[in-house]
């Protein structure tokens, strides 16, 4: 058996496997152990892939496609080994991948910025602690992560609600770890599953799959895993006795203010839920008509083709960059409208408005480089007929690529920490192996599903959302990682069982 391993290892026809390996641990070693930036790891990587892979072929408009398909290289394409085309191959997988989604995570990102300083995210979950009573707080806590981790950054998120989680254990007499897990747990659900967070966003660029595809089987996806979430953390909290200790910046008055403001001084309830429910409503619903028509259904004036100007129209507003811009604009007027943001100091209007946008376009611009960075990486391995070989070996193993998929981005993920560099790490690798999915027995999207829950596993001291719900929470270390990574364990390991269930029960081909 040994030496089978060994004769298959030194096979010249696995060359490009070894390139994998070598690309996978540079990427690993340079974040978790250099701390180099997410965006010189990604970009060198692709490069290294480019320079270790042989002659390429020059990026002609003929041959652009072998980013995005399983091409088989001739040497006729490559006619000689030209270090500088390892550059332009990256740069054009750069270029593709941030042209593709970078407005939308800036728009992602002035969303969620101006929910949070206009007060509409607040607003949403005081009426959600209206509809299910203060008895229902972890369910309220559960629901308020869930949604709003859909449009704003996990870590605003939790910086959100970590102030009422508090309230309600001080008002509810204990509790603590209860409502924090579970808020958390399903914050941390959506924001790797459900568009338009750019992990999602990106997997779906990658695999080729409709964005409103992914947005439904996402939000279809995270509901049971969310309920798992609060049955679990109901458990922690009977088995563990972790009081709420003093965090610095969060005295017991804060706590007790948050849970008495005036609802006169927060956005109307509908304009608040708006920039949220706007683009999944727009984006879904055209994904949805295609699917229905496809299937013989009559829909009447909402028919999908192009000959039906309803539908034109629709298909226009559901685009995911014209979607997106409608719920920054919703945003933005929330910000404009609550005229004590703007008018607080001597500065005009318009510097505070637009100090305000700052700090999120920056944010967007860093996560743009990664994806970027991302794409190129991907892109390269695709080149490199890794691909190919790992197929291959799926096929002999009689693996399944939703398994193959999961674990490929749960290691990812363990090893360096960060679970966007896992998604773009795994989404790539699974782009060179299936291609546009045309040859699996299910639909793409379980795939999708697999490397989304994958990049939840097991968050641990490597990973920057572990630090910051263990310092925002007030859990030690060992707490920590008796609750918060277990937890994300078991919601990985739960998404992985529900997406294997489903590619074989319900394969949607």
């Amino acid at each position: 058996m040994i030496s089978h391993t060994l004769a298959a290892l030194t096979d010249p026809s696995n060359g490009p496997l070894f390139v994998l390996l070598i690309s996978v641990a540079w990427v690993v070693i340079s974040i978790a152990k250099f701390k180099l930036h997410p965006f010189l790891a990604l970009m060198s990587a692709a490069i290294f892939v480019g320079l270790l892979s042989g002659p390429l072929p020059d990026p002609t408009i003929e041959n652009k496609g072998l980013f995005h398909n399983r091409v088989e290289l001739h040497d006729s394409e490559a006619t000689h080994s030209n270090p500088s085309l390892s550059i332009k191959w990256s740069l054009l997988g750069f270029g593709n991948t941030a042209g593709g989604i970078g407005l939308i995570i800036a728009l992602a990102a002035i969303v969620g910025t101006c929910m949070m300083k206009s007060g509409a995210a607040e607003r949403v979950v005081r009426h959600l602690l209206q509809v299910f009573g203060e008895k229902r707080a972890g369910l309220v806590l559960l629901l308020s992560g869930f949604l709003l981790s859909i449009p704003v950054f996990f870590d605003t998120v939790f910086f959100l609600l970590i102030p009422l989680a508090r309230a309600m254990s001080f008002r509810a007499g204990g509790r603590y770890l209860y409502f924090v897990m579970a808020m958390a747990g399903a914050g941390a659900i959506t924001h790797s599953m459900v568009p338009p967070t750019p992990g999602p966003l990106m997997i779906a660029e990658f695999l080729s799959i409709e964005l409103g595809h992914a947005l439904i089987a996402g939000l279809v996806a995270s509901v049971p895993i969310a309920v798992l979430v609060l049955w679990v953390s109901g458990c922690f909290d009977e088995r563990m006795d972790i009081p709420m200790r003093p965090v610095a910046g969060i005295g017991n008055d804060d706590l007790k203010k948050t849970l008495e403001k005036d609802l006169q001084e927060l956005p109307p309830l509908f304009l608040s839920y708006l920039p949220i429910l706007l683009p999944v409503i727009l984006i879904s619903c055209v994904s949805l008509l295609k699917v229905l028509g496809g299937e013989g259904m009559n829909l009447g004036f909402l028919a999908p083709s192009l000959e039906n100007p309803n539908f034109r129209i629709l298909s226009f507003l559901g685009d995911p960059n014209i979607a997106m811009t409608l719920a920054a604009m919703v945003s933005i007027f929330l910000v404009v409208r609550q005229k004590q943001v703007l008018n607080d100091g001597e500065e005009s209007s318009k510097s505070v408005f637009s100090k305000l946008l700052e700090a999120p376009l920056s944010t967007a611009g860093s996560i743009i480089l990664i994806t970027g960075a991302g794409g190129a990486y991907g892109g390269m391995i695709r080149l490199s007929g890794v691909g190919e070989l790992i197929a291959d070996f799926a096929s002999r193993m009689e693996l399944s690529h939703v398994f193959l998929a999961w674990a490929i981005t749960a290691f990812i993920r363990i090893a360096q920490g960060s679970a966007t560099v896992a998604m773009i790490t795994g989404a790539g690798l699974m782009a060179s192996i299936i291609g546009d999915g045309s040859g699996l027995s299910y639909h793409p999207t379980y795939v999708f599903l697999a490397i989304g829950f994958g990049s939840i596993t097991l968050s641990w001291m490597n990973d920057s959302g572990f630090w910051v719900v263990q310092k925002l929470s007030g859990l030690t270390e060992n707490e920590m990682l008796r609750t918060w990574s277990l937890l994300l364990t078991i919601i990985s390991l739960c998404g992985l069982v529900l997406s294997l269930l489903g590619s074989a029960f319900f394969p949607f081909r």
